[in-house]
C-alpha cells in the first residue's frame, strides 16, 4: 500500500469516527435525508487498517540514561487524590531525555524549532537497518555507504523523506551502565552512522527536504566523536532525529510508518515523545 493510499484510508477512517462520535448514538436511528445520518459507515475500522506499536521507554528516573551533560531527570509528586483530590507529577528534564525527536534548531543556527515544523514531518515512512551482529562486534562501529547499498540490493529502495532507522540492539541494555558503555575516561561507545553514509543518504533523496534518522541509541552519530557531524549534515531544512527508541523487533523492515508526538514547546530543540510505528495490515 503506498503512504498516499494509507493516509486517505487512515483519515477517511477517522473522520467517520469523529462524526459518529460527534453524532451520539442516535446517529444510526436518524431519517434518511436529514443530513448527520447520511455519514458512511467504515468500510475498514481502523485497527484491521492497522497494527500500532510503541517504540518509545517509560520515562523513569530510575532507569533512564542521560546523555552526559544533559540537565537531570526529576520526577516528583506535587499531588496526591488523598490530600488534593487529584494525582499529578511534577517533570524536569532537558528537551532530549529518553526517548525523544531533535528539530533542525538542535544543532543548525536559525534551523526550524519544533513548534515551527508541520505534522507531515512527524510522519515517515520507515526502514529499519539491523547492524546488531557488527554493534555486538565492534562498539564504534560506523553503517557505511556500502552496508546501505547492500540493504537496498536486498530490500529495495530507500524511499524519499525516509525514517531510516538502525537496529542496533543497544535497546537490550536501557537502565544500565552498558547503555552509556563508558571508558576508563569516561568516553562514550556507541555504534551510528558514518559521515558519509548521512551524505550518501541526502545525496541520493533519501534524506530530501524531509526525513529522519533514528536509533535505539543516543543518537544517529558515534558515541566516541563529540564533533557529531551526522547530526550536523541531518539537522538541515525539515530533517529530524529519533533517539534512544525501543521495541524495534517489532517494526517490520520496510513497509512501516513512524508517527512521532510529544509536547511542543516554544523554540523547542526537540521534545521527549511517545513515537509510534504504524504497520499497515495489507490484504
Amino acid at each position: 500500500m503506498h503512504r498516499r493510499q494509507l493516509i486517505r484510508r487512515v483519515a477517511t477512517g477517522l473522520a467517520v469516527v469523529a462524526g459518529a462520535r460527534l453524532a451520539g448514538p442516535s446517529l444510526a436511528h436518524a431519517a434518511p435525508g436529514t443530513g448527520s445520518a447520511d455519514l458512511p459507515t467504515p468500510s475498514i475500522p481502523l485497527d484491521r487498517l492497522l497494527r500500532i506499536v510503541s517504540l518509545s521507554h517509560v520515562n523513569d528516573p530510575a532507569t533512564t540514561p542521560i546523555f552526559p551533560g544533559d540537565p537531570e531527570f526529576v520526577l516528583e509528586t506535587a499531588a496526591t487524590v488523598a490530600e488534593d483530590g487529584y494525582y499529578l507529577q511534577n517533570v524536569e528534564e532537558g528537551e532530549h531525555t529518553g526517548s525523544h525527536w531533535g528539530a533542525p534548531a538542535h544543532f543548525q543556527e536559525g534551523g526550524l524549532t519544533a513548534d515551527q515544523l508541520v505534522p507531515e514531518d512527524l510522519f515517515l515512512p520507515a526502514v529499519k537497518i539491523d547492524i546488531r551482529e557488527k554493534a555486538a562486534a565492534d562498539a564504534d562501529y560506523a553503517v557505511t555507504v556500502a552496508d546501505l547499498q547492500g540493504w537496498e540490493s536486498a530490500h529495495g529502495s530507500i524511499p524519499p523523506g525516509a525514517a531510516v532507522i538502525l537496529w542496533t540492539g543497544w535497546e537490550s541494555r536501557w537502565g544500565t551502565d552498558a547503555y552509556v558503555n563508558a571508558d576508563a575516561d569516561g568516553v562514550t561507545h556507541q555504534p551510528g552512522f558514518s559521515e558519509a553514509a548521512a551524505q550518501w543518504l541526502i545525496d541520493t533523496g533519501k534524506l530530501a527536504t524531509r526525513g529522519a534518522l533514528g536509533t535505539d541509541t543516543f543518537g544517529p552519530d558515534l558515541g566516541n566523536d563529540e564533533t557529531y557531524p551526522v547530526s550536523v549534515k541531518l539537522y538541515d531544512q525539515r530533517r529530524i532525529s529519533l533517539e534512544n527508541l525501543t521495541n524495534l523487533e517489532a517494526l517490520p523492515t520496510t513497509g512501516a510508518y513512524i508517527l512521532v508526538g510529544g509536547p511542543i514547546n516554544r523554540a523547542g530543540s526537540g521534545s521527549p515523545a511517545t513515537i509510534f510505528g504504524l504497520i499497515p495490515r495489507l490484504p
